[in-house]
């Protein structure tokens, strides 16, 4: 029996990548039935606003959603459309791993890791405003709390487990930010103690920073708050080649959704020459979401062999190949 799911293709690129990466999808085994769902700027003229009330009853209905990138209208009520689908649905664990691929040259090899983001709470709680009239002076507020703490913290464990990794780091900022950091920290903490055989470590932000970009290696997962782990995604993410090569995941109990993690790059729309890589990986991650495994591995492994052949690789990459012609070799390793 086929599993719904509800399918974004969002704005600039991303029809493209995630009509490419549907193809992969299925070729890969997998039985799924797409609702093809709006969302972003593109659905503004259509639908008058930029998250239809369709698309949110599409995704509590199927509980999953694969979405490409989504751009945010000016002057529309939202400070970003990714940001309010995930509060939305209570989508409270970013996912997003990085490891080295065959084929790609970077600074460092061998490089598997995962960050692990709170996606609910801290600077993009959205609490900010002006002090003054003149709108010379403004305060945000972070807003931590023990219980997002603890879940996102226990989810990073138990991802740990269930992927035979060995060490969790969670990365704060305690030592300026007592109040919030400190919740975070002594939280995790707590979880820590009740999980003894997986290693645990706490580093201090800019330190987590300057050790990834030293040595990557020595990193298996990373927990952290919402605004560093945004910042420390887009690292690790280049520390392997870019966020062409990066897929995400929202997790929530009650629903997923999984995306590519970069831009709607309206600069290369329509000139087919986009990387599909990052939504065929977010498709992948879905496809294990659902207990799909072995349509899952037979995915990421011929978008890996394909990119280490070089044989179709996208300008990103160093390439001239088209996203059809990459795409047309991941489908005959899937074949």
């Amino acid at each position: 029996m086929a599993i719904s799911v509800t399918l974004i293709p969002g704005d600039g690129i991303g029809p493209e990548v995630v009509d490419a990466a549907v193809l992969a999808i299925e070729a890969a085994g997998a039985k799924l039935e797409w609702q093809r769902a709006a969302a972003g700027a593109g659905a503004l003229p259509t639908h008058g606003t930029p998250i239809p009330a369709e698309t949110l009853e599409s995704v509590r209905r199927t509980k999953l959603a694969l979405k490409g990138p989504l751009a945010t209208p000016i002057g529309e009520g939202y400070r970003s459309v990714n940001v309010a689908l995930r509060k939305e649905f209570d989508l409270y664990a970013n996912v997003r791993p990085a490891r080295s691929f065959a084929g790609v040259e970077t600074r460092y090899s061998g490089v598997d890791l995962v960050v692990i983001r709170e996606n609910t709470q801290g600077l993009y709680s959205g609490v900010e405003h002006y002090v003054d009239d003149e709108r010379t002076a403004a305060e945000s507020i972070s807003i931590i709390t023990r219980k997002s703490s603890e879940r996102i913290v226990e989810y990073a464990f138990q991802y740990a487990k269930s992927r035979g990794r060995r060490r969790v780091t969670l990365v704060h900022k305690a030592n300026i930010l007592k109040c919030t950091s400190g919740l975070f920290l002594d939280t995790g903490r707590a979880v820590a103690a009740k999980h003894p055989d997986i290693e645990f470590t706490e580093m201090i932000v800019d330190n987590a920073a300057m050790q990834l970009v030293k040595n990557p290696n020595a990193f298996d997962i990373i927990v952290t708050t919402n605004l560093f782990g945004d910042i420390l995604s887009d690292l690790t993410s280049g520390l392997i080649g870019g966020l062409g090569l990066t897929g995400g995941a929202n997790i929530g109990k009650t629903a997923a959704i999984f995306e590519a993690v970069h831009g709607t790059a309206p600069d290369i729309a329509g000139k087919g020459i986009a990387n599909p890589t990052a939504v065929m990986i977010a498709g992948s991650m879905l496809l294990e979401h659902i207990g799909e495994r072995t349509a899952s591995e037979k995915l990421m492994t011929a978008v890996r062999e394909a990119i280490a052949s070089k044989e179709a690789t996208t300008p990103d990459l160093g390439g001239n190949a088209t996203s059809r012609m990459f795409t047309n070799a991941v489908l005959r390793r899937l074949k």
